[in-house]
């Protein structure tokens, strides 16, 4: 897991220290098909990312992380004429800011923030948590969770995701694996650029991943797959 979080690691160090500026500012060259897929690809990439099993954190806890999810564009070449050929990678890179914290009856609350390196897309984003079955060394986890993510930054496009998922997860020793499947409802409008309307289209969600907890410290790798994009993501820090 920890070679997972380093390969991502340096993955984002090459994209934020080589790649060229990739504002997404030309999107009134797309047409409203490739408008769609760039919001397909846009929705996937932003939707909120769980990165963390469905057992809740208790009244007193709390999940404090770094992390960096990459998903695979399948339309990288409109994403390019986008950014007026800003030349984004095809698996784009995406570092966040996460904090949980445990709730009375089994809630638990997440906010993040991040933004894609060297453009203009900055977002944020939330979760509500519940677990139906708290788990125990008989039983597994089971939650249900609300999400919602907005971007950022961005002048010609507004953009906003929301999601509902079930999520399933049993620890075993120092190792939780986890899973899920859900849906992901992506809202996009272009401003002030003729010729193109809103879209708004679900997306099928599935995810699976482990977290893995020494002491205080705490590391998740995820595979999610949203539409037809796949992402793959690490997240660490601190959970107690």
């Amino acid at each position: 897991m920890m070679k997972v979080f380093r390969s991502l690691l340096a993955a984002l160090a090459v994209v934020t220290g080589g790649a060229q500026a990739a504002d997404l500012d030309s999107i009134q060259l797309l047409s409203q098909r490739q408008f769609r897929l760039l919001s397909e690809d846009l929705g996937a990439a932003l939707s909120y990312k769980p990165l963390t099993p469905a057992e809740p954190l208790g009244i007193t806890g709390f999940d404090v992380g770094v992390a960096v999810t990459g998903t695979s564009l399948k339309n990288s070449g409109i994403f390019d004429i986008a950014t007026g050929n800003g030349n984004l990678p095809s698996y784009l890179p995406v570092p966040t800011l996460r904090v949980h914290k445990g709730l009375p009856f089994d809630i638990d609350v997440g906010l993040m923030a991040g933004m894609i390196p060297n453009s203009n897309i900055r977002f944020y984003g939330g979760e509500l948590r519940y677990a139906i079955l708290a788990g125990n060394v008989a039983l597994p986890a089971i939650a249900i969770r609300g999400s919602y993510t907005r971007l950022n930054g961005v002048n010609q496009l507004d953009l906003d995701t929301k999601g509902i998922d079930l999520s399933i997860s049993k620890g075993l020793l120092n190792f939780t694996p986890y899973g899920g499947v859900g849906r992901v409802w992506v809202k996009t409008t272009p401003n002030g650029i003729a010729g193109l309307a809103e879209e708004s289209f679900g997306l099928n969600k599935v995810f699976v991943g482990v977290n893995m907890s020494v002491l205080l410290l705490n590391l998740s790798v995820e595979a999610d797959r949203t539409g037809e994009a796949t992402s793959f993501g690490a997240k660490l820090g601190l959970r107690f």
